[in-house]
């Protein structure tokens, strides 16, 4: 994942409503929810919550699904992931590499 990717998806999470619907997603699981039920567990009107599905789809955080007339969306898991390691991979790694140049400096 690059910079790019990733500002796209941490921007798309920074809104509290784009937040709750992808919570809502994550707490359905892999077999996601009817706009419907994102709508009625999140209270979000049905405008703005389309709004909102599109700009998480847009940065790959939700996968759409057309099933017969409903549209199921789930969240993207593995691009979840992606974004959490994309933070993690970076930890302490300054903290890693100062203890090291201490300890070359003590040897």
């Amino acid at each position: 994942m690059d910079i790019a990717q990733a500002a796209q998806g941490f921007a798309a999470m920074g809104s509290e409503s784009r937040l709750q619907v992808l919570r809502t997603l994550v707490r359905a699981g892999d077999t996601g929810l009817p706009v419907g039920d994102i709508q009625s567990r999140t209270g979000i009107p049905a405008s703005t919550l389309a709004h909102h599905l599109k700009f998480l789809t847009a940065a790959g955080l939700i996968i759409p699904n057309k099933q017969g007339r409903s549209i199921i969306n789930a969240a993207a898991f593995d691009h979840l992931t992606e974004l959490a390691q994309y933070i993690t991979d970076e930890c302490c790694h300054d903290e890693s590499a100062s203890d090291m140049q201490k300890l070359e400096a003590q040897s």
